[in-house]
């Protein structure tokens, strides 16, 4: 009898990212919607070999591939709701992009902002859409010949969301804003990923008013949409849990 494939296979991470993403809810759906979600990858022991990196910097974006290690506990799904879909309508997990998926893996390719091959190897990227603390299993380099299909078909998601919501700062988010060492980052940070409305696709239009709320780079960011605006109410310091 031949074994199964690919059983008792090692695999261990090759690295950790680093992200403002303390959450899951508020995440970018997919990579590169939101240019300003910076990161690291940080890579671990025994990986950590200077010589590895040798020849990355000449690429613009890389390919990560990770575990989606938060979701292990809460078990596959053979179908599951995109939020493409209204978060109602169910499509086979092959079909999707879901996280809850065998064996939790997950690609995602991140703008490539600068090599650091030491002391402390790591890449800087940009347009993240993954958790602080996700693990990473490989690096490969994004080729744009082979990795990009012009007249591929997209099925029910043939097009990049768009920002459909305005986002305006209190008075209080304004104070809480100038307290931070970069705030023009952390503010477009926020603006760019409200601006894309995340939350759950079967609440919006309901419950107008309701205050959200985020944990994002060290800060619990409260926010609520009204009408096509949304006004962010404060960015205070996260509380430790």
């Amino acid at each position: 009898m031949n074994p199964t494939p690919g059983k008792g296979i090692p695999i261990e991470p090759v690295a950790v990212i680093r992200s403002p993403f303390e959450q899951k809810f508020g995440i970018p759906r997919q990579p590169g919607l939101v240019l300003r979600a910076h990161g690291e990858v940080r890579l671990l022991e025994p990986y950590r070999d200077p010589s590895m990196l040798q020849g990355l910097e000449d690429f613009s974006h890389v390919w990560l591939t990770v575990r989606f290690d938060r979701c292990v506990n809460q078990g596959w799904r053979p179908t599951v709701r995109p939020p493409r879909l209204g978060g109602n309508a169910g499509v086979g997990v092959w079909a999707s992009r879901s996280p809850f998926r065998p064996n939790f893996l997950g690609l995602s390719v991140v703008r490539l902002l600068e090599v650091v091959p030491g002391p402390d190897p790591l890449l800087h990227v940009a347009g993240i859409d993954l958790l602080d603390g996700t693990p990473v299993f490989d690096i490969k380099p994004y080729l744009p010949y082979a990795d990009a299909v012009p007249d591929a078909l997209a099925g029910f998601a043939p097009v990049a969301p768009t920002a459909t919501l305005s986002v305006v700062f209190s008075t209080t988010a304004e104070q809480d804003l100038a307290s931070l060492a970069d705030p023009p980052g952390m503010r477009a940070l926020v603006a760019e990923l409200l601006a894309l409305d995340p939350r759950p696709a079967y609440r919006r239009g309901a419950e107008p008013g309701r205050v959200y709320g985020m944990r994002l780079a060290g800060r619990d960011v409260r926010w609520r949409v009204t009408g096509p605006e949304v006004e962010v109410l404060d960015l205070k310091p996260a509380r430790s849990t």
